[in-house]
């Protein structure tokens, strides 16, 4: 027999982004769409602002149908439902009775410290009901712009399980659905393959425990708020599993429905790539949110979305309650699905054949589309006992910058196709040097920011202090942000063989920052510094 190369051909990949588990929030991270204006303070809170009785926002006039009363909440003071009318004004409300209205309504004598935001960003400018603040705030929760509560994960594809490792036993396993193996066999222990559902999805256990907090809030709204009875109940993410979820990509506007079938200890969701491919991303670790379904429902509302184009992006408009393969993105119908290569295959690889010359004998699932055989009888080609074996957290999350490129590398040197001194030559190129530049012109153009209520300003104004507040102003970009990868850049840059030109560069920018922040008419100065 011939004695072929172990490894014929050699690919070298970029690494990804990190993996992601983590809420979404916004900066600042709200728990009411509420406004407030300036009255709450740089922290928006919104008892500081109930402690002025009333304050003066733009919100939407409104005027009740059963009363006649200009309101600015959906909800009239008599219980009525208010018209919107006219468009936005400004109008004084009175936040400190709206506040203890709805903190007796809630049960709530002792409210935790709710953040609101400064105003509204949509046409009608309409705020929710403050009392989703007071209960959010109560679960520590945070709201998204379109009034939902989201938690963001990196994408995984995974097309088969077993009870084991997503952390289920038989018993649940059997109640979602799973009742055979992916041989047919009856299911009878924790350690047998099932072949995973295309709605289905196994959720990092951070995003299990989150979505229990979500669950409370959503519990509490229905029961104090909507006088409904209580739906979730959870206690641990485990009560939470069968219960179906939106899962919404970024830049798209349309919703995919899926169910929690499991947990993982991988800061990622697992999900079939068909559900991947139908939220219009292309199964490469992409970052999606997913929304309790009820949540959703009941809080999500387009008088919350901005006023601006692109203002509707990210947001679940409409909702793909079942997916059909055929309407999919086709990058998910290149998946095959065989349980072993054939030898063909290998040969063909080996003198560089074109894929099409092979691609009838590869079974994928572009030829079983419209068949009963396009959402079941996947196979694969290696077995694995947990799916998350690897590392559950990647070095890039951990340590300094200059720890991270330490280790980058020490890492290039021990492999003999790296060359170390180009790696340099790219991060300082690519990473640094851009950074150091745009920082610096960032600060010589930077805004001006109140230390009391966050008002920014483009330029100072005259009297030195903040206008709407009195309050005193900073810098939005420092010295030392400036200065981050200059010493690194320098070092690196010594330490390997990297072009002159690049050095030159470097020693430029830092002439350049040193300009800018040194004062040569504060500086002490000895004879021997003019020889």
């Amino acid at each position: 027999l011939p004695v072929k190369a172990r490894g014929p051909t050699r690919i070298g990949a970029r690494m990804a982004r990190p993996e992601k588990s983590a809420p979404r929030k916004m900066q600042p991270a709200p728990h009411s769409l509420f406004p407030i204006g300036h009255e709450g303070g740089a922290q928006r809170l919104l008892l500081e602002a109930a402690s002025k009785e009333t304050i003066e926002v733009e919100v939407g006039l409104r005027i009740c149908a059963s009363c006649g009363k200009r309101w600015f909440l959906p909800k009239c003071s008599c219980g009525g439902h208010t018209v919107s009318r006219n468009g936005p004004t400004r109008q004084r409300i009175p936040l400190a009775d709206v506040l203890r209205t709805a903190l007796e309504r809630m049960g709530e004598t002792k409210p935790a410290e709710i953040k609101a935001v400064q105003g509204m960003i949509s046409r009608t400018k309409t705020p929710e009901p403050i009392e989703k603040g007071v209960l959010r705030a109560k679960h520590d929760v945070y709201v998204f712009k379109d009034g939902t509560t989201r938690f963001d994960m990196t994408n995984l594809p995974l097309t088969h399980f077993t009870p084991h490792e997503v952390g289920i036993s038989v018993e649940t396993a059997r109640r979602l659905g799973y009742t055979r193996d992916r041989s047919g066999r009856p299911l009878e222990r924790d350690d047998q393959t099932v072949e995973l559902r295309a709605q289905d999805i196994v959720v990092a256990r951070s995003c299990g425990e989150y979505l229990v907090r979500v669950a409370g809030f959503v519990d509490d709204l229905l029961e104090r708020l909507y006088g409904l009875g209580r739906f979730y109940g959870a206690k641990s993410p485990e009560d939470l599993l069968g219960h179906l979820v939106v899962t919404l990509a970024p830049h798209t506007s349309g919703g995919v429905l899926a169910r929690i079938v499991g947990f993982t200890n991988a800061n990622a969701c697992f999900a079939h790539p068909y559900l991947i491919a139908a939220r219009r991303r292309n199964c490469d670790g992409d970052e999606d949110s997913v929304i309790l379904l009820l949540d959703c429902l009941v809080n999500f509302s387009r008088a919350f979305l901005p006023d601006k184009r692109g203002g509707l992006m990210d947001a679940p408009l409409v909702l793909t309650s079942r997916i059909d393969p055929n309407e999919i993105d086709k990058e998910a119908h290149n998946l095959d699905v065989m349980s072993a290569y054939p030898t063909s295959l290998y040969e063909a690889a080996e003198r560089f054949a074109h894929p099409k010359e092979i691609e009838p004998q590869i079974d994928t699932v572009s030829k079983r589309i419209g068949s009963v055989l396009q959402y079941e009888g996947f196979a694969f080609t290696h077995e694995t006992t947990d799916v998350a074996q690897g590392p559950l957290a990647s070095a890039y999350g951990e340590g300094s910058m200059a720890e991270k490129i330490d280790k980058q590398l020490e890492l290039a040197l021990r492999i003999r196709a790296v060359d170390p001194n180009d790696v340099v030559a790219r991060i300082v190129v690519h990473h640094f040097l851009p950074d150091l530049i745009g920082n610096l012109k960032a600060f010589s153009s930077q805004q001006v920011r109140c230390t009391k209520c966050g008002e920014k300003y483009r330029r100072i104004p005259l009297r030195g202090k903040c206008l709407a507040c009195g309050g005193n102003l900073t810098l939005t970009v420092h010295e030392s942000s400036v200065k981050k990868y200059l010493e690194i850049s320098k070092r690196i840059s010594q330490q390997f063989e990297v072009s002159n030109y690049l050095r030159q560069r470097i020693d430029l920018i830092e002439d350049a920052i040193t300009s800018l922040f040194t004062n040569d008419k504060t500086q002490d100065l000895k004879l021997d510094d003019f020889f």
